[in-house]
């Protein structure tokens, strides 16, 4: 079966009312947790952005509090499997202050990790990654921003933007 296009379900929708449309939103939750969790950031948590950044946050703190890292694989994959959960919350909310600071934190607790994430290779190419893709985030806000989460950016990596 192909899935037709944005537009074709659009139109479809506004023939339909208000109760079929509360039917087909329980009927697609059922299938996959990913709708579940976007329909519960959309009813639930998008009215206070900053209480669901706060909220991922503490969830990020119990994940890395909870992580095994008795040897650089478990590490290296626990801190894949947190990303992953947070580039998910993330694209709920699509506001790119959200993903910066989500990000920015991330980056934070891997760099405070002990042992050290300079001493393996991939979890150093990890932070890497993720400090470059907030560098070029924070160049698509407005200049305030940019100066505030520049100054968070340049604490985090110790290197100011010019150099």
């Amino acid at each position: 079966m192909n899935a037709v296009t944005l537009k074709t379900i659009k139109a479809e929708l506004q023939l339909r009312d208000p109760s079929e449309w509360m039917e087909l939103c329980l009927r697609m939750a059922k299938f996959k947790k990913e709708n579940k969790e976007l329909l519960t950031y959309l009813l639930f948590e998008s009215g206070s952005e900053s209480s669901y950044v706060e909220n991922l946050k503490a969830e990020m703190d119990q994940q890395f509090a909870e992580m095994n890292m008795k040897t650089w694989y478990l590490t290296k994959k626990g801190s894949r499997k947190i990303l992953t959960g947070l580039k998910r919350a993330i694209r709920y909310s699509g506001i790119k202050e959200t993903e910066i600071e989500v990000l920015l934190y991330f980056c934070s607790k891997l760099k405070a990790m002990r042992p050290s994430i300079q001493k393996n290779t991939r979890m150093l190419n990890m932070y890497t990654v993720q400090i470059e893709l907030i560098k070029r985030k924070i160049k698509l806000l407005h200049e305030d921003l940019q100066f505030d989460y520049g100054k968070e950016l340049e604490k985090l990596t110790g290197v100011t933007e010019n150099e």
